[in-house]
């Protein structure tokens, strides 16, 4: 196979209407289902899926949930609002703050923070993230997880994380999808509409998702797609041009991160060509001349994507039952 820079470009009007084909067809004959409903988030994932579905049912069809809580940013909803002003559909303002406090995810997140720096108290203005080392083609490290806190004066901290702490810390964090989930199939039951998921390939993949959070959803309409498609799709259905400016984050901590030093450990447009090269069997050789890189940085590459998709595999995984072949 040639392999080159362009290889994942799509036909964008073509994909649409597949999509969307797809789309209605699944949700009116299988499901059963007249519309749908989306987590929108502001970013550019969502924004592409609030575009498909718009299309495939109609705006009047099309309701946006729009979830925050007491970490978001701000700008996340500003964002989500645009876009459904684009689109011409109805967004709901769903704040879930006091659902997370209810299950105690912000405290049992604080206490194992906490036992890292004993100084961290939100309310006294810190901020938190848990991040993964800095860009994998330049650093040979471990997907070893540190949490970094950012004092009320702004200076940074990092320490790395131990098993438990990163556990509790990821568990009472995905409180929040969880929460979301809820809240998506509350408004989407009681208009008998479906839950449209907005995972792409990268995020589903590669394990970059809450089983029953974000990957709880009736379907997944984009999880086949690299992020870079996605963009691509963004650009031609005419997502905001502010949100395909926008830098993705993970809007899951109270501190800024970017989803490249939260989880991929590269930009987009490199990861995605290596990784559809590491897919397909295109020799290391080839790609690192292609993209001007060392043979080991290439194979450095392939080794983290096939790490990241095994380590990840459960929660791709449906529920288990008696009697299946993979399991007896």
């Amino acid at each position: 196979m040639e392999f080159n820079k362009n290889i994942l470009d799509i036909d964008p009007a073509e994909e649409t209407e597949r999509l969307v084909k797809w789309l209605k067809q699944s949700v009116q004959q299988r499901l059963r289902r007249t519309g749908a409903i989306v987590g929108l988030s502001g970013g550019i994932d969502s924004s592409t899926v609030v575009g498909l579905c718009a299309r495939a049912f109609g705006p009047e069809r099309v309701v946006a949930i729009l979830m925050p809580d007491q970490d978001s940013d701000g700008q996340s909803e500003i964002f989500a609002q645009k876009v459904a002003d684009r689109f011409g559909i109805k967004t709901i303002h769903h704040e879930i703050t006091e659902a997370v406090k209810g299950f105690g995810g912000y405290d049992l997140r604080d206490a194992a923070i906490r036992a890292v720096f004993p100084e961290y108290d939100p309310a006294a203005g810190y901020k938190a993230k848990i991040v993964l080392p800095s860009n994998l083609l330049e650093d040979n490290s471990l997907n070893v997880f540190s949490v970094t806190i950012v004092t009320p004066a702004g200076e940074e901290k990092s320490k790395r994380l131990n098993p438990r702490e990163y556990l509790q810390i990821v568990a009472a964090s995905n409180l929040k999808q969880r929460s979301r989930m809820a809240t998506l199939y509350y408004h989407a039951e009681s208009r008998n509409y479906a839950v449209v998921g907005t995972s792409n390939k990268n995020e589903h993949d590669q394990g970059f998702l809450v089983k029953y959070g974000d990957g709880g959803v009736d379907i997944q309409l984009i999880a086949h797609l690299y992020k870079t498609q996605v963009y691509q799709l963004a650009a031609y259905l005419g997502v905001p041009q502010e949100v395909q400016d926008r830098t993705p984050t993970s809007d899951t901590y109270s501190a800024h991160q970017t989803q490249e030093e939260f989880f991929f450990r590269l930009p987009f447009a490199t990861m995605d060509l290596l990784w559809y090269a590491q897919e397909h069997g295109i020799p290391a050789e080839q790609v690192a001349e292609v993209m001007d890189l060392t043979v080991a940085q290439v194979q450095r590459a392939y080794a983290d994507f096939v790490q990241k998709h095994r380590s990840t595999e459960y929660l791709r995984l449906p529920s288990l039952k008696w009697g299946d072949t993979s399991t007896n």
